[in-house]
């Protein structure tokens, strides 16, 4: 059993920066970011995979956002720039001990290791 544990969350203004960080209690391998906004579905932001070291990210934050990793303190990280009013929203850490294939990286149900969520807020 792996836990995640997320930190970094706030409010910021529009243009803005945040990084998230999420730390993980054991080996994984697939890491990932996902995001709810208030009245909408959980959606994909962001994976990189240990393995090989692909990064895959949703249309919407390609360019703005990067997903890094800090193999020594087991922790990954999703750092936001340029943060628009459209990126508020709950934002989620995910695990998954094997690496997943491309197709499966945006799949939430592919991930059974879920941080509990912090709170992105990006103020007009």
């Amino acid at each position: 059993q792996v836990q995640l544990v997320e930190s970094g969350g706030g409010q910021v203004q529009t243009g803005g920066s945040l990084r998230l960080s999420c730390a993980a209690s054991g080996r994984t391998d697939t890491m990932g970011w996902f995001r709810q906004a208030p009245g909408k579905e959980r959606e994909f932001v962001a994976t990189l995979r240990q393995s090989g070291g692909s990064t895959f990210y949703a249309e919407s934050v390609k360019g703005r956002f990067t997903i890094s990793r800090d193999n020594a303190k087991n922790t990954w990280y999703l750092q936001m720039n340029s943060l628009k009013p459209e990126d508020t929203a709950v934002y989620y850490c995910a695990a998954a001990v094997n690496r997943l294939i491309n197709t499966a990286v945006r799949l939430q149900r592919m991930y059974p290791y879920w941080g509990q969520g912090t709170q992105v807020t990006v103020s007009s």
